[in-house]
């Protein structure tokens, strides 16, 4: 994967890197400092752009120290064409402000295989394949 780490994030001599053996993310950092209050969402600037090889997506998910702090990661899709500054969005769901301080780890980048399988319409639902579950939603599977 390619990486492009703007000036903000080679002032303050982050490094991106692959990560250690047995982890699965890549660790995102913030670039400045934030202030989210309760229930605010704020876009954080991570001062990366990335080339993410084509059949392949990026997938921002939470830290879990800042999880369980009530700090959650929101629209966490980095298509492999995008090239702009990666932001991570998140919302703050505790009671009280939390600061984010600049070179802070604030989510993890997961880059995994996707599958763009072709779409083949049916012109009704008895030609789906049928299933043991078949249409079971929410809690159909047990608890």
């Amino acid at each position: 994967m390619r990486v492009y780490r703007n000036e903000k994030l080679r002032r303050l001599g982050i490094e991106f890197s692959a990560p250690r053996p047995g982890d699965a993310g890549y660790d995102l950092f913030a670039v400045a400092g934030y202030r989210v209050s309760p229930g605010e969402r704020v876009l954080v600037e991570t001062g990366l752009h990335l080339e993410i090889p084509d059949g392949f997506v990026g997938l921002v998910k939470d830290r879990s120290s800042l999880a369980v702090a009530g700090l959650h990661t929101l629209a966490g899709v980095i298509d492999s064409a995008y090239r702009g500054e990666l932001k991570v969005l998140l919302v703050n769901l505790a009671d009280e402000t939390f600061k984010i301080r600049a070179r802070q780890k604030i989510a993890q980048l997961l880059v995994v295989p996707v599958c763009n399988a072709p779409i083949e319409y049916v012109d009704s639902l008895d030609e789906l394949t049928k299933t043991e579950r078949g249409a079971g939603g929410f809690g159909s599977t047990g608890e």
